[in-house]
C-alpha cells in the first residue's frame, strides 16, 4: 500500500453496475446495491447528473460523494473521470465497490491498487484515471464453475443471485456499511482486517469501545 493510499480519506465512493431495471437485481450490480444503501445511511439524495454520466449525490457533513455510473460497466471510467476532475478528487481518495467472481458470496476484500482481475469496469476506470492506485471493495458473488463447469461468466453475472447467495451478499454489504465510520476515518489497516476476515471471524468493535 502506498503512503498516499494509507492516509487518504475517501471523498468519492463509486458503485459499479449496469443501468436500467433489467439489470438492477443482477449479480453485476452489487456495487450499486452498496452505494444505494450507503446514500440512505448518510442521508444523501441521489440525482441524475448528465455532466457526469451518472447518478450522484454528496454529503457536506461527511465530505463524501456517492456515484453510480450510468454508462454500462465497461465504460465506467467516463463517469468516474469526469466527476473526479470536476471536484479535484485524487485517485487515492476514491473507493470503488464492485462484484467479484473469485470470492464467495458473503465475503469481502478491501485493497488499494494492484491488479484489476480482468474486471472491465476497473479497467476503464484505471484508463481514465491513468493509475490503478485507488481503493477497491470487492463484494463476493462466487464463480459460475461452482454451479456448473460449462456456465458462462457473462450469463452468470447478468442474472439474479440464488436466494441463499442474495442473503449472503446482503449480509456482506451490511458488514461493510457497519464499518463505514472506519472507512470514513481512513482507518484502513483496521477496517481491512475486519472486512477481509471470513464472516464471523472478527467482530466490529461496539460504539464507544477502544481496541
Amino acid at each position: 500500500m502506498s503512503g498516499n493510499g494509507a492516509k487518504a480519506v475517501p471523498r468519492l465512493v463509486v458503485g459499479l453496475g449496469n443501468p436500467g431495471p433489467e439489470y438492477s437485481e443482477t449479480r453485476h450490480n452489487a456495487g450499486f446495491w452498496f452505494c444505494e444503501q450507503l446514500a440512505r445511511k448518510l442521508g444523501i439524495t441521489l440525482n441524475r447528473e448528465a455532466r457526469f454520466n451518472g447518478i450522484t449525490g454528496s454529503s457536506r457533513a461527511d465530505g463524501v460523494t456517492v456515484l453510480l455510473p450510468q454508462t454500462f460497466m465497461n465504460r465506467s471510467g467516463l463517469s468516474v473521470g469526469a466527476l473526479a476532475r470536476f471536484y479535484r478528487i485524487a485517485p487515492a481518495e476514491i473507493l470503488v465497490v464492485h462484484d467479484e467472481l473469485d470470492i464467495q458470496p458473503g465475503e469481502l476484500r478491501l485493497k488499494f491498487g494492484g491488479g484489476l482481475g480482468g474486471h472491465n469496469g476497473l479497467k476503464d476506470i484505471s484508463a481514465h484515471l491513468a493509475t490503478n492506485d485507488y481503493w477497491r471493495l470487492r463484494v463476493g458473488i462466487g464463480h459460475p464453475r461452482q454451479l456448473s463447469p460449462g456456465s458462462e461468466v457473462a450469463d452468470y453475472v447478468l442474472h439474479r443471485p440464488r436466494a441463499e447467495e442474495q442473503r449472503d451478499i446482503d449480509a456482506a454489504i451490511g458488514r461493510a456499511l457497519d464499518a463505514w465510520p472506519m472507512i470514513a476515518a481512513a482507518d484502513w489497516t483496521r477496517v481491512s482486517t475486519l472486512l477481509n476476515a471470513k464472516p464471523g471471524a472478527v467482530r466490529a468493535p461496539k460504539q464507544g469501545t477502544q481496541t
